[in-house]
């Protein structure tokens, strides 16, 4: 038999569940937005945390970064490196952050998105 939940457990799920259903409900230009940091981070450093990436986003791509970081995890276009470093988010208390680099198809994908740089005629 289960172990029932206390009030207490049971409210901090209900929170935990709004807060995912948030995260699920966010707009197809956050998702957009978080993944081209990825991207952009990814090209630029060899390796990168979710800390870099906070710093160059609008609040609104906030919530959605660690589901962003985990779903690019999944496709295979970042691979963690196997280090972690503290959250610099006081939300998070210091909490252990993977360290990220693209993979070669992450590569390939990036430069793909990268603009085109005209020269000036």
């Amino acid at each position: 038999m289960a172990r029932r939940l206390t009030p207490a457990e049971r409210l901090a799920a209900a929170d935990r569940d709004l807060t995912l259903a948030d995260i699920t409900a966010a707009s197809t230009w956050d998702r957009f937005l978080v993944e081209q940091a990825a991207y952009a981070f990814g090209l630029a450093h060899a390796e990168f945390s979710a800390n870099q990436l906070r710093d160059v986003l609008p609040e609104q791509g906030h919530g959605y970064l660690g589901a962003a970081l985990n779903s690019l995890r999944s496709a295979g276009i970042i691979a963690h490196t196997g280090r972690h470093v503290p959250s610099t988010s006081t939300a998070t208390k210091g909490h252990r952050l993977a360290i990220w680099e693209l993979t070669p198809r992450g590569r390939e994908i990036a430069a793909q998105r990268r603009p085109a740089h005209r020269e000036a005629a």
